[in-house]
């Protein structure tokens, strides 16, 4: 089933989301239901706060990025081809490497893009939709999509990352999306 995407303003993309337990009452359905949105938004990634659940879950598929990109451009990313998995729980342990710019979005933000400086390696703990406890390494684009949507899970947006005038210049547009004026190509739910 296709969920609305919570919009900038609402709380819960506010909240510091909290652990879930094996037994959280239809997670398997739930993780369904937010590939099913993921991809149905043309997303790479989607945080459960995202769906209205402060619940530590997230997705993302960074091998379709690759698959978009030219041969050539493949090249340039020591993370090709990609990954694609469940987080459940996680929490990162280590950021290293120079931070680098990328022109991140947002399904919360639409049509706001931003560049936004982060490491470009991380390591992770997390457990996997079966429990199955990971710690895993990531680079490039990888590193990034967990990273963003990392922040989600703990209440941060990617646009807490700009400059303050930066910030101010794009207030307008945040608060449009706050109050329902933007148009995409998705379900979207707006704070009352």
């Amino acid at each position: 089933m296709i969920l609305p995407i919570v919009a900038y303003g609402s709380p819960v993309l506010r909240k510091v989301a909290e652990d879930i337990a094996p037994d959280y009452p239809g997670l398997q359905t739930l993780i369904a239901d937010m590939w099913e949105t993921m991809y149905n938004s043309n997303g790479v990634g989607l945080a459960a706060p995202q769906i209205n659940k402060a619940i530590r879950l997230f997705i993302m598929d960074s091998l379709q990025i690759f698959d978009n990109l030219e041969d050539d451009e493949v090249g340039v990313y020591p993370d090709a081809p990609g990954f694609k998995g469940v987080f459940i729980n996680a929490r990162i342990t280590e950021k290293t490497g120079k931070e680098w710019a990328y022109n991140e979005g947002c399904l919360s933000i639409p049509k706001i893009r931003e560049d936004i400086y982060r490491n470009e390696t991380i390591t992770i703990e997390y457990v996997d939709e079966n429990f199955t406890p990971q710690v895993k390494t990531f680079n490039g684009i990888t590193a990034r999509v967990i990273l963003h949507e990392y922040d989600h899970i703990d209440g941060k947006l990617f646009i807490d990352y700009l400059k303050p005038l930066k910030r101010t210049l794009i207030q307008r547009k945040l608060d449009d999306i706050s109050k329902g004026k933007v148009r995409v190509d998705y379900r979207m739910l707006f704070p009352k």
